[in-house]
């Protein structure tokens, strides 16, 4: 007799969850199939709604694909070269070189001859903004004043704020770093667009 009831009360439960899940299955085919329906509920909106990342406060930067290329790829063929102190290139340089050579060597713009200049001549902008082809500049190794290193924007991550740029290190010469190491986080100074 037990196990009659059970099997009764167990079919019952299962009756009203098959008809709540019947419910659920109707509902999800009744939602909107055309452009016009998904609009209305916002979802358009939402999924190309990248616009942040290349506006600031409105205003929206001119992002030259090709050009930034054409620098990727001219700063990549001197990764290795030596690290000598007031080097413009090709074969050697320091780090304010490397960056003027590059960006000279691409669009022939002058960016500025030292990082100070290169930092004081550019455009201001904040670490949320950054792109390739930016200039980041750091403290000098040895002390805690002042921009005295520069490099150039590989790629940023807008979800951890972090960077890949690439620069003429004194130890290493040419080479890739990225901002979360140690070094380079702690002498983070900000920022720059060439324009």
């Amino acid at each position: 007799m037990i196990k009659v009831v059970f099997c009764a009360i167990s079919f019952m439960i299962s009756s009203v969850v098959y008809a709540q899940s019947s419910d659920s299955i109707q509902d999800v085919n009744e939602l909107p199939a055309d452009e016009e329906e998904v609009s209305e509920l916002g979802m358009e909106d939402e999924i190309d709604n990248f616009d942040f990342l290349y506006t600031n406060n409105g205003e929206t930067f001119n992002y030259d694909k090709i050009l930034v290329e054409n620098l990727m790829k001219e700063a990549y063929k001197h990764l290795g070269a030596r690290y000598r102190f007031g080097s413009k290139g090709p074969n050697a340089f320091d780090c304010s070189g490397f960056t003027s050579y590059v960006y000279k060597k691409q669009s022939d713009v002058n960016i500025g001859a030292s990082s100070r200049d290169q930092y004081a001549r550019n455009i201001p902008i904040k670490r949320e903004e950054l792109q390739p082809g930016d200039l980041v500049f750091f403290t000098s190794p040895g002390s805690r004043k002042g921009v005295g290193h520069v490099g150039l924007v590989i790629d940023y991550d807008p979800l951890t704020k972090e960077f890949t740029f690439i620069h003429a290190s004194t130890k290493s010469g040419v080479k890739i770093s990225k901002s979360s190491e140690p070094n380079y986080t702690r002498r983070y100074v900000g920022a720059r667009r060439v324009q």
